[in-house]
């Protein structure tokens, strides 16, 4: 059944990372829960711990190792190398709480971890202008966080074989929506 196997590939790709591709080349990839937006970058190999040694032989004096530019804001994200035209440049889809984001670089890939302002939102995309999530794929990541907000509320049950018949509500607003504490 041709239907069932979109629902199933919709399913698998809701619950792993979204590819953000430009001209077939892979820029980003990202997920959310509830409570965020995980932006996951391959970083230059100079800028990581590995090649620090290897990258300082090369330095000119007076030179200084490349350093990471990551500038979050409420409404946009600038992500970068120092003294370089940024890598990225670009307004937020949603709003994320600025004070509360914050990046690393963890198993050689910059992960940047985007609070959300209204817990339990669906972002259909990280940046304005890059391409929505298709519609099947949405509706199965409004499906993740409608559980993951269940399993939040009710501590003592076990979500995780829980399904939905017919269109999940949005998590945000779902009888009352979010409480707030």
């Amino acid at each position: 059944m041709q239907g069932g196997n979109i629902n199933k590939e919709a399913q698998e790709k809701a619950r792993g990372r979204q590819k953000y591709l430009h001209e077939g080349r892979e820029i980003y990839e990202w997920d959310q829960t509830l409570e965020d937006v995980n932006i996951y970058i391959k970083p230059p190999p100079y800028v990581l711990e590995k090649h620090r040694e290897e990258v300082r032989k090369q330095l000119k004096p007076g030179q200084e190792l490349p350093k990471l530019d990551i500038k979050i804001k409420s409404n946009h994200l600038t992500i970068g190398v120092k003294g370089n035209p940024p890598f990225i440049d670009q307004d937020l889809s949603k709003m994320c709480a600025a004070d509360d984001s914050f990046w690393m670089i963890e198993d050689e890939e910059l992960h940047i971890q985007l609070q959300k302002v209204y817990k339990g939102e669906v972002w259909n995309c990280v940046f304005k202008g890059h391409d929505d999530l298709d519609p099947f794929v949405q509706e199965e990541v409004q499906k993740k966080l409608m559980l993951e907000r269940f399993q939040q509320e009710n501590p003592g049950f076990d979500f995780s074989q829980a399904e939905f018949n017919g269109a999940s509500p949005d998590p945000r607003t779902f009888m009352g929506g979010i409480k707030h504490n």
